[in-house]
């Protein structure tokens, strides 16, 4: 199972928001690059990369920052955040990103969807970003409408192969997956699914581990030095 630690852009910052909420955040560097060297120096084997900024305009606005954190890093980087368009997928991973992860136009774009599908296979990933059970888009915030196991059935039926799932509520809080959830979830996918939102300790990361899950995204517990690198990596294997 992948540890994925998360660097979250905003402002140019490495940044960690409460709830998917852009005031209510923590900048912890100035430079994104620095924050993905020290998780890789600190042993991670890939790493999630958000263009925040992307995520509110609906269109990249990072990209060089991902284009630095993907040439110096030298592991997998997994990039999401405002690629609403063919281009923005192409850019991104002509930026060197290893998968990029696909939210509003998912819902709102089938044929982008489809292309991208089709040319990129499973290096395109569908974010499925839940707040208050319904499925949310545009930088989480607008409701879908959709129930999270029927946007993930419908999803599958599409052809995508790889899901990320964040429980918007949990994320930053530091107090634990919902462990149904996640399973019910976990049963639900048909390939590949990276979890996200709420880690705060080992045991949380021990408990999904449990769990047919490819990864697991950590941003603020690790930032906080909750657990290193290691310690987390050993709870997930």
């Amino acid at each position: 199972m992948i540890l994925y630690p998360a660097v979250d852009i905003l402002d140019g910052q490495a940044v960690r928001l409460v709830q998917g909420d852009f005031a209510a955040r923590t900048v912890y560097g100035d430079d994104p690059l620095d924050a993905a060297l020290a998780w890789v120096e600190a042993g991670a084997r890939a790493l999630h990369v958000v263009d925040l900024d992307g995520a509110r305009a609906g269109a990249p606005r990072n990209l060089d920052a991902v284009r630095r954190i993907c040439a110096e890093s030298h592991v997998p980087v997994q990039v999401g955040g405002g690629l609403r368009a063919a281009a923005h997928v192409d850019a991104a991973l002509e930026a060197g990103a290893a998968r990029v992860v696909v939210g509003t136009a998912a819902y709102e774009d089938s044929p982008m969807l489809a292309n991208a599908l089709a040319a990129h296979g499973e290096r395109i990933a569908v974010a499925v970003d839940v707040r208050e059970g319904r499925v949310s888009a545009a930088g989480w915030t607008q409701d879908t409408g959709r129930e999270p196991l029927a946007a993930i059935a419908e999803l599958q039926e599409r052809g995508v192969r790889v899901l990320v799932y964040t429980n918007v509520d949990r994320d930053g809080m530091l107090e634990g997956p919902d462990r149904d959830e996640a399973r019910r979830v976990a049963e639900a996918v048909e390939g590949a699914l990276v979890w996200s939102g709420g880690i705060g300790e080992l045991a949380h990361l021990a408990a999904l581990a449990r769990l047919p899950l490819e990864g697991v995204i950590v941003g603020k517990a690790l930032y906080e030095r909750r657990f290193t690198v290691a310690e987390a990596q050993a709870a997930l294997a």
